[in-house]
């Protein structure tokens, strides 16, 4: 186990980095501390090659995050220090982290701690999770989900969850597509995370990498503007060694050997 700080833990097995924030007794909450430990194990994460993805979770079985330390942020205005006491930081693509991500949902996933999940490519969720943006009940404004949460579920539903701050459930949370399974406890959360995560190490790391960076970037363009801007990247794929192994271990009958060039 790699400690970066003692509210972000980082563990590699397989290839997988396990990411867990480490704050139970707050909830998760995302601390001035906690927010500088994940930026650094993000950019540990996109340099190490024997890294292909990442899960990401929360300690403690109550709560994936629930958001800003808002006990943090009240002592930081006290002392003047208004408009840095919110968490910082850019989603996971703006940090160049184009491996895929899956987040593993024990409990409440509210606030922040949503707006963690959506930038995450895939949300596997126990069946006692809640989710939700309550900022406006404390004045505040949501970052990254108040922009992408509807582009990832129908507006109608969106709205509701920003207008109201009500929380939704897990069943609700699946049948509007916020998350993309269900599972029954802690145990099976985990279970579920590693099956998907050996699904996509089946693939080519380059090709599953390049798909992320096609996808974040041009998911806002429209189509002929966002194929543009994959040309260059898709050619630069299809001239790779892994693109010659994928073919050929197929036609061979047999489990491709991916090199990553």
């Amino acid at each position: 186990m790699v400690t970066t700080t003692q509210t972000v833990l980082y563990e590699k097995r397989d290839g997988v980095a396990y990411i867990t924030l480490n704050r139970p007794e707050s909830l998760n909450a995302l601390s001035r501390e906690l927010s500088a430990g994940l930026r650094e194990v993000l950019a540990e994460l996109r340099d190490d090659p024997e890294v292909l993805l990442a899960i990401v979770t929360g300690a403690g079985g109550r709560a994936f995050s629930a958001g800003m330390d808002l006990k943090e942020r009240a002592q930081l205005d006290a002392e003047g220090d208004r408009w840095t006491g919110a968490t910082q930081g850019g989603s996971f693509v703006d940090q160049g982290v184009f491996k895929p991500m899956i987040a593993a949902i024990d409990g409440f996933c509210v606030a922040g701690g949503l707006e963690l999940s959506l930038q995450c490519d895939i949300r596997i969720a126990t069946r006692k999770s809640e989710f939700g943006l309550p900022e406006p009940r404390w004045s505040i404004l949501a970052g990254y989900g108040l922009h992408n949460l509807s582009r990832m579920v129908p507006l109608g539903e969106a709205l509701y969850m920003q207008l109201t701050g009500r929380r939704i459930d897990s069943t609700r949370a699946y049948q509007i597509g916020l998350i993309q399974e269900v599972v029954e406890d802690r145990d099976e959360l985990f279970q579920t995370a590693e099956r998907v995560a050996d699904e996509i190490k089946l693939c080519a790391p380059l090709a599953v990498q390049a798909i992320k960076q096609i996808v974040s970037n041009g998911r806002s363009l429209p189509v002929e503007y966002s194929q543009k801007l994959s040309a260059p990247i898709a050619q630069r794929i299809g001239a790779t060694d892994d693109a010659i192994e994928g073919p050929r271990a197929f036609s061979e009958k047999r489990s491709p050997v991916w090199k990553m060039r």
